[in-house]
């Protein structure tokens, strides 16, 4: 697919639907040849950031040599681990991982003295069948919040949304069912309008339908202000550099840290 002409410039103002690049951005995986790719940024598992702003090794291997917690059990006194569940934009496709925006949320939450550990589950050119699959063997791991950003590579491919709804769906169950003491949100993603407007709103449409029909939390388009401004991104076009990352975070940041220090009151922790 070309990507000329299908992305919005800064100079152009909005678009119709101002996320032009959303769905591009974890289908860009694909087009870079990073599906499962393990470059700069991009992972194949969960790697957790830390204080410091480096990627931890493996979650997986971490949590291993410290013993297993069993499924659905809480460890009173350990740093609850939000885990981050997404697609190349999770990862950090191209960036160190240091500059990903679920270290530089791991950040914020250190300078505003909340004890979470952040966990970048992110995959490239992953779709929500993918993250279906795969979402098993993340919650092998404790998880005192989840968030799902999942779904926009189903929007670059012409998946129909019906599909990437009941997918969305499956996933919330996925995640109840073998963590269900883990708190749960689901980011609005949304679909390049090269594929017409009745597409685009039903696709934006199957996350609000998902969202009610699970009672999830729908959190804010993550690329907000940064899908197709040319200087936010990077030269792909597709996914958001240093700065981008930035601001990719502050739009999260808005919505996690209430649901951060609600989790951290419920545990006994100070806000």
């Amino acid at each position: 697919m070309r990507l000329q002409g299908l992305m919005q410039t800064e100079g152009q103002g909005r678009a119709p639907w101002r996320g032009i690049a959303v769905a591009m951005v974890l289908g860009g995986a694909s087009l870079l040849g990073a599906c499962g790719s393990g470059g700069a940024g991009g992972t194949g598992g969960a790697a957790e950031t830390n204080g410091a702003g480096r990627a931890a090794d493996s979650a997986i291997a971490e949590d291993t040599l410290a013993g297993a917690v069993p499924r659905g059990a809480v460890t009173l006194g350990a740093v609850p681990r939000v885990v981050l569940l997404g697609t190349s934009l999770t990862a950090g496709l191209g960036l160190p991982p240091e500059q990903a925006y679920p270290n530089v949320l791991q950040e914020k939450a250190d300078s505003a003295g909340l004890a979470v550990r952040i966990v970048n589950a992110g995959l490239s050119g992953e779709t929500s069948a993918g993250a279906l699959r795969r979402a098993g063997w993340v919650l092998d791991q404790p998880a005192a919040m989840v968030v799902l950003e999942v779904g926009a590579n189903d929007g670059l491919r012409g998946v129909d949304p019906d599909s990437t709804y009941a997918n969305l769906v499956k996933l919330v169950q996925a995640v109840k069912t073998r963590r269900p003491e883990a708190k749960l949100a689901l980011v609005q993603m949304e679909a390049p309008t090269n594929l017409g407007q009745a597409y685009t709103r039903r696709f934006h449409d199957a996350y609000v339908r998902a969202a009610k029909e699970t009672g999830v939390p729908l959190w804010p388009f993550l690329l907000e202000g940064v899908a197709g401004v040319a200087r936010l991104n990077q030269g792909d076009g597709i996914h958001p550099n240093a700065v981008g990352a930035q601001l990719v975070a502050a739009t999260m940041w808005r919505t996690m840290q209430p649901a951060i220090v609600d989790l951290t009151v419920a545990r006994g922790q100070s806000p």
